[in-house]
């Protein structure tokens, strides 16, 4: 008889487990995406360079719908939150983040710098201006977005009185505005 060669079973790294639940996202969201484009929103074998932009939102939305379900399946079954398993992609630079820097590049651009200079020739105390302010639009960025507020964002006073009078009941204008003279024909 054959000597029985015995093997001990180690658990899953954690790293292991997400990876194969990415792959499970990724694979359902191309499988909705054929889905798609194989008789669904889209007529099948339209070529590529044809499709409009309501056919590409279909396609687009199908992927992300089947992604999303995987990393929501993931949450359910694991001790994870929904919000972690969906914003988790294991992807540099981070989806969620690269999100939040966008939103602050127009406040970035008007940091004090020279940028007439290419960032190569910036001074040793230009580069720790900008990177300080870009750190700290960067931070207002990621608290916002976690909050869900617009943190970052500069109102004009306008703006903000417009929001204030809707919110309490008044229309979506200023005073000054109400004022204006109306012009008759």
């Amino acid at each position: 008889m054959g000597e029985r060669v015995k093997f001990k079973v180690r658990p899953l790294s954690p790293s292991a487990i997400e990876d194969a639940w990415l792959r499970r996202a990724t694979a359902v969201a191309i499988e909705q995406a054929r889905a798609v484009v194989s008789g669904g929103a889209v007529p099948p074998n339209t070529p590529v360079g044809r499709l409009s932009d309501l056919e590409w939102g279909w396609i687009l939305a199908g992927m992300l719908f089947g992604w999303i379900s995987t990393r929501a399946e993931q949450a359910t079954s694991s001790d994870i939150g929904v919000e972690e398993s969906i914003r988790t992609a294991d992807l540099d630079p981070d989806p969620w983040d690269a999100g939040a820097i966008a939103a602050i590049l127009p406040e970035l651009a008007a940091s004090n710098v020279d940028w007439n200079k290419p960032l190569a020739e910036f001074s040793r105390d230009d580069m720790i201006v900008f990177l300080a302010d870009a750190l700290s639009l960067i931070r207002k960025a990621m608290v916002a977005r976690d909050r869900g507020q617009a943190l970052i964002t500069r109102r004009t006073p306008a703006s903000t009185a417009r929001e204030a009078l809707a919110a309490a009941g008044g229309p979506l204008m200023t005073p000054d505005e109400l004022n204006d003279p109306i012009d008759v024909f």
